[in-house]
């Protein structure tokens, strides 16, 4: 467990990001964004303008759509905070990927990396696994994929908080 980390879930449009980013400003370190959205379409070239209308200007960004633990490994250091936001697009990018394995190794790089990680890390990521099994089987790997990793991220932060209604419900440390 890394007493620098914090995990972050809710439901679309919960007020996870903006709870993550009231944390990011509170840790009194230079912050840098980590986003992993790659803008496909118009409506997530939306969410990617609203996400970045709300966060200070101060801040820099990162884009990583892939090679999370390769950006977190080079900007990661006792005086910065990354908020990376999100994992389960950075797990969709990775399971659609052209290259079959992308997704297992990008993961395990990711978990083995975040326990020598200097600095504080904010994950941010979306919980789907409250819903009915998906019919399609990308659809169902998802889902599955996504709990394995919310369970793995969960045992790794000092920190786990759920957030609906832009309400916070601690699950593990003190909030």
């Amino acid at each position: 467990m890394n007493a620098n980390h914090t995990f972050i879930l809710g439901g679309a449009r919960s007020g996870k990001s903006r709870f993550a980013e009231q944390l990011a400003q509170q840790s009194n370190k230079s912050v840098i964004y980590l986003a992993t959205a790659q803008a496909h379409d118009t409506e997530m070239q939306d969410r990617i303008v609203h996400h970045h209308q709300q966060r200070p200007v101060d801040w820099p960004l990162v884009e990583e759509p892939i090679a999370l633990a390769e950006a977190l490994q080079t900007h990661s250091s006792k005086d910065n905070c990354i908020l990376v936001d999100c994992l389960t697009l950075w797990l969709s990018n990775c399971l659609c990927h052209a290259t079959s394995d992308c997704w297992d190794e990008q993961k395990s790089a990711l978990l083995n990396t975040l326990e020598n990680l200097p600095g504080q890390v904010i994950f941010v990521s979306n919980e789907v696994g409250h819903g009915i099994v998906p019919l399609g089987e990308l659809s169902r790997r998802f889902v599955d994929e996504s709990g394995w990793l919310h369970q793995a991220i969960a045992a790794k932060a000092a920190r786990v908080e759920f957030i609906m209604a832009g309400l916070a419900l601690t699950l593990k440390g003190q909030s």
